[in-house]
């Protein structure tokens, strides 16, 4: 069987107004191994965000497609799509976009309620405390400091054992030290747990700890480079 779990086939994307034409993604065409780690890079504005839009499927390409552990996404409907990502993907952002009105805890157990696990609560509480939360686990979003609430989006990414976890600048709104503590989890639990990693990321040094980099420059991708 292919290791292959991520396949970006010659997409394109624009978007057309009133002023004309704007080509955001220019023939991007690339694959991603299971368990690999990496990181797109670029300027502002170089298409990297929305390329990873559209490897979740939230977005969907002028022409092209993108293929998820071999399946087709856009000749999926909506919903279907949904569905594979609930199953296979997970979602870490720089806004960390936690649930106000959920503590620690519950915030992590959502995804593992919404598929029905009985063992939700005790799942999340043990991957809670693997990234050092243990004695926060009723405690709300707001009383949280940033690494802690990106600690808590990490293990609710990670919580469902998804093939796939997409990050979008991860520690762009964390110092340096909670920066590198919150990578380094995602990066312990990318080994522990088999995930394929793909960050999208200003951060030369973090991009630097990943197997790959993929550099996209007005709408292109430069080649890769192999890091280890």
């Amino acid at each position: 069987m292919s290791d292959c779990i991520i396949s970006v086939e010659h997409v394109f994307k624009s978007v057309t107004d009133s002023t004309g034409t704007l080509h955001i993604l220019r023939d991007i065409d690339f694959q991603l191994n299971q368990r690999e780690t990496v990181a797109i890079v670029g300027a502002s504005g170089s298409g990297k965000s929305t390329l990873l839009s559209i490897i979740a499927g939230l977005d969907v390409p002028t022409r092209g497609t993108v293929r998820l552990a071999d399946q087709d996404m856009f000749a999926m409907t909506e919903d279907e799509r949904a569905a594979l990502r609930a199953k296979k993907v997970g979602f870490v952002f720089q806004s960390f976009q936690l649930l106000g009105n959920l503590t620690a805890l519950e915030n992590v157990m959502l995804p593992l309620e919404l598929a029905n696990r009985r063992d939700a609560r005790k799942t999340a509480t043990e991957l809670l405390a693997r990234v050092g939360l243990s004695q926060r686990l009723g405690h709300y979003p707001k009383v949280l400091s940033g690494g802690e609430q990106q600690r808590v989006a990490l293990a609710r990414a990670f919580v469902v054992q998804p093939a796939v976890l997409l990050a979008d600048e991860p520690t762009g709104s964390l110092d340096f030290a909670t920066g590198e503590t919150v990578m380094e989890l995602m990066l312990d639990l990318n080994r522990e747990l088999g995930t394929t990693l793909v960050l999208v990321t200003h951060d030369k040094a973090l991009a630097a700890r990943c197997n790959r980099v993929i550099t996209i420059e007005a709408g292109r991708v430069l080649p890769s480079t192999e890091l280890i």
